[in-house]
C-alpha cells in the first residue's frame, strides 16, 4: 500500500513557512502545495507492461517585490530548503522587469469559506488486483469479436492528492481529491486494414467506474465499426460532433474567452461578451460544486471563489474566462478561473443521437479528430477527421482520411441542435452536436 499523503494542515504549515520567510525578506507571496500517491497498471497480451507507483510532492512559490515577481519550486519540505527556495524567488524577482499588473488576487474575490465537495475517495486496490481488473478488460475485449487482431493495451490507475494554497493576504485553504480510471485500446482487421478502438471510464469513487469487461467489449465495438472505411469525395454538408468530440468544441469555446488569449489579441471573441455567439436555444452553465464532480473545485488555484455562473444564456456570451492577472490587464473582476473551468453543463433539446441523426438526414458523424488546425486569431477550423456517412438518418458505412474545415464564428452561430448523451469523464458536459454544414475534403 501506499504511504498515506501529507495532513492538510502540515501542507498549510509548510505554505505558511514560505510565507513567513517572504515576509521577513519585504516581500508579499502566494504559495501552493500539491501531493500526490497513485498506481499505474497496464497490460499486453496477458504481461504486465507497466507497473508504476506514484509519489509526488511540490511546494510552488511565488514573490512581489513590489511589481517584480519570481517563483521558484521544491520538493523538500525542510525548513532550510523552504527559506532556500523563497530565497532563490526574490532573487529572481529582483532581476526581473517590473510588471504593472502583477501582484496577488484581489482579496475581495478569495474563497474566505467553501464548501466540502466529497472529492476524496481513496482506491484501496493493490498492485496484483489492479493487474488483474486489466486483465479482465483485456480478455472481453479479445473475446468480442472474431476481427480483433490485438489489444494494445488495457490500464487502470488510481490516484490520491491533496492541493493547498495560502497567500500573504491571509488565505488558507486545502482539499483532497481522488481520480481513478480503467482503458482499453483495440485494434481491428479487416482484409488487410486496420482500425483502433478506444474506450474509458474514470471517477472520484472506484464503485462509480464502468465494468472492466464492458470497457473492453466497448473499445472493441468502436474499432470493429471502423472497419471498411473509406474516403468521400469533397463537399459541404451537416455534420454531428459525437458528444466526446463535442466536448472539445466547447473547449475551443473556453479557449476563446480565456484572459490570456484576450488580452494577448489572439482571440475571434474579444470583445464578444454581452453578444448573441449561439443559437437562442443553447446555454453553458458552469457548476463547481457538484459533489463528486470530476470538474469540482471549492476555490481556484489563486484561492478565489468558484461560483455557479451562465457562461452563455440563450446564446449570449455572458462574460469571459478570468484569473486575477488576466483581470487586471482587461479592467475586469476575476471569475474564479485560474487553473480553469468548473463542470461546463450545454444545455439540449432532450435529443439523443439517434434522433440527431435522424435530423441531419444525410451527413458526416465524427468520431475521431486529428492534429490541431485551429487558429483562435481569426476561428479558421480545419482537423483531420474519421467517423460514419449517414443517409436517411441511419448510419452507412465508416468514413476515414478527409478533413473538415469551417469557421468556429459560423459554427457556433449556426449549431442546429445539442443531445442529452452528456459526455460526463471531465470538466465540461456536452452531448452530440449537430452542425449546420461545414466543408468536407476528401477524394
Amino acid at each position: 500500500m501506499d504511504q498515506p499523503l501529507i495532513s492538510n494542515d502540515y501542507a498549510l504549515d509548510v505554505a505558511a513557512l514560505a510565507i513567513a520567510a517572504a515576509g521577513r525578506a519585504g516581500c508579499q507571496a502566494a504559495v501552493s502545495v500539491s501531493a500526490g500517491n497513485g498506481l499505474s497498471i497496464a497490460v499486453r497480451n496477458g504481461e504486465v507492461e507497466v507497473l508504476e507507483q506514484q509519489r509526488d510532492k511540490t511546494l510552488s512559490v511565488t514573490v512581489y517585490q513590489g511589481r517584480r515577481k519570481g517563483s521558484a519550486t521544491t520538493t523538500d519540505f525542510a525548513r532550510a530548503a523552504v527559506e532556500d527556495t523563497v530565497s532563490a524567488a526574490v532573487r529572481i524577482a529582483a532581476a526581473a522587469e517590473p510588471d504593472p499588473y502583477a501582484g496577488l488576487v484581489d482579496p475581495a474575490t478569495l474563497a474566505l469559506e467553501y464548501p466540502d465537495l466529497d472529492l476524496d475517495h481513496p482506491w484501496s486496490l493493490e498492485a496484483a488486483d489492479a493487474i488483474e481488473l486489466a486483465l479482465e478488460a483485456e480478455a472481453a475485449a479479445r473475446d468480442a469479436h472474431a476481427e480483433v487482431q490485438q489489444v494494445d493495451e488495457a490500464a487502470v490507475s488510481r490516484y490520491a492528492g491533496l492541493r493547498a494554497y495560502a497567500d500573504s493576504q491571509g488565505f488558507r485553504g486545502a482539499y483532497r481529491a481522488t481520480r481513478h480510471g480503467l482503458s482499453c485500446t483495440v485494434v481491428g482487421a479487416r482484409a488487410g486494414a486496420m482500425q483502433r478502438g478506444y474506450w474509458f471510464t474514470t471517477a472520484r469513487h472506484a464503485a462509480a467506474l464502468e465494468a472492466p469487461a464492458d470497457i473492453g467489449r466497448l473499445a472493441t465495438q468502436r474499432a470493429i465499426a471502423k472497419l471498411g472505411a473509406r474516403k468521400i469525395t469533397t463537399r459541404k454538408a451537416p455534420v454531428i460532433f459525437e458528444n466526446r468530440i463535442a466536448t472539445g468544441l466547447i473547449g475551443q469555446l473556453v479557449a476563446a474567452v480565456s484572459g490570456s488569449n484576450l488580452y494577448r489579441e489572439a482571440s475571434f471573441l474579444r470583445g464578444a461578451a454581452g453578444t448573441q455567439i449561439f443559437p437562442d436555444f443553447l446555454s453553458i452553465d458552469e457548476q463547481p460544486h457538484v459533489p463528486r464532480g470530476l470538474g469540482s473545485a471549492p476555490f481556484d488555484s489563486e484561492g478565489g471563489s468558484t461560483r455557479a455562473r451562465p457562461l452563455v444564456a440563450a446564446g449570449v456570451l455572458n462574460g469571459y474566462v478570468l484569473d486575477g492577472y488576466s483581470a487586471r490587464r482587461l479592467g475586469l473582476a476575476p471569475t474564479g478561473h485560474a487553473g480553469g473551468v468548473h463542470n461546463l453543463r450545454v444545455s439540449d433539446q432532450g435529443q439523443d443521437l439517434a434522433a440527431l441523426l435522424r435530423q441531419m438526414d444525410t451527413g458526416l458523424l465524427v468520431t475521431d479528430l486529428m492534429g490541431f488546425g485551429v487558429n483562435l486569431l481569426t476561428g479558421d477550423y480545419s482537423r483531420g477527421a474519421s467517423g460514419f456517412w449517414v443517409e436517411r438518418g441511419e448510419i452507412c458505412f465508416p468514413v476515414e482520411e478527409i478533413t473538415i474545415a469551417g469557421n468556429l464564428r459560423d459554427m457556433f452561430r449556426t449549431l442546429v441542435a445539442s443531445g442529452n448523451d452528456l459526455e460526463r469523464r471531465g470538466s465540461v458536459h456536452c452531448g452530440s452536436l449537430l452542425l449546420a454544414q461545414m466543408t468536407l475534403a476528401g477524394d
